[in-house]
């Protein structure tokens, strides 16, 4: 988000100071790891849709100013019972926006994945336009971007304090003060502790992440396999 916002801030024009606590990108974000999922059938609500084929076109615009590749577009499966949220959700965001996508029944997962053994009353639907990000390298490149577009980026310096000025804004750091018209927060799992004199009541939780090693690698590569999700009521 802060990469994001100052790219985009700079690109237009804008005057840009940029300030992280940790390393520019970090370990300690959302966004940290190998890779992140991307999609347009959002199963959280259709309204995501717009947003979300917007945000294909700017990754490609990204793309082609750094000159690198960034999103991998492999497909997605995602599966369930025919009443879970994941797949009746998706389906929902579809069927609304007029996404391209597939309905697999049982049989026709075990036919196309069977990397994956599934309780029998497990549907599916395939939605080609999914795929991955890699999100440490989006950031290492849209902060690049931003810096080339004028903005000023500061790692290591952690925000201690911002107040209202007659003029618009005053931030303290560990190192030093500075004055804008404008604040953007983009603070993650520390924007309670940023906002807290907006009494904004935030409840920060950990997504705990896993990987495994898959004992015949080679049926879960490229190209050929896609990103997936499964839906469990729980």
């Amino acid at each position: 988000m802060g990469a994001s916002t100052c790219y985009h801030l700079a690109r237009r024009g804008i005057k840009v100071l940029g300030l992280e606590q940790f390393d520019i990108p970090h370990a300690r974000g959302s966004s940290y790891g190998y890779s992140r999922m991307i999609r347009l059938a959002y199963y959280e609500h259709p309204h995501y849709v717009p947003l979300l084929r917007r945000a294909y076109e700017v990754w490609r615009e990204i793309e082609a100013a750094a000159s690198t590749r960034i999103l991998h577009v492999t497909g997605g499966l995602y599966m369930g019972k025919p009443d879970a949220e994941l797949i009746e959700g998706s389906l929902r965001a579809a069927a609304e926006h007029r996404l391209p996508h597939d309905r697999l029944s049982h049989a026709d997962l075990a036919a196309r994945f069977p990397q994956f053994t599934l309780p029998e009353d497990f549907v599916g639907m395939w939605e080609p336009a999914a795929g991955y990000l890699r999100p440490e390298k989006s950031i290492s490149v849209m902060a690049n971007l931003a810096m080339q577009n004028g903005a000023e980026l500061h790692g290591h310096e952690p925000v201690v304090q911002w107040t209202d000025a007659a003029s618009g804004v005053e931030v303290k750091t560990a190192r030093a003060t500075y004055h804008a018209k404008q604040l953007v927060v983009c603070g993650g799992a520390w924007s309670a502790q940023l906002l807290a004199g907006l009494k904004v009541d935030l409840n920060v939780t950990r997504q705990v992440l896993g990987w495994v090693w898959p004992r015949s690698p080679q049926l879960f590569q490229e190209p050929g396999f896609p990103v997936w999700a499964i839906g469990y009521a729980d």
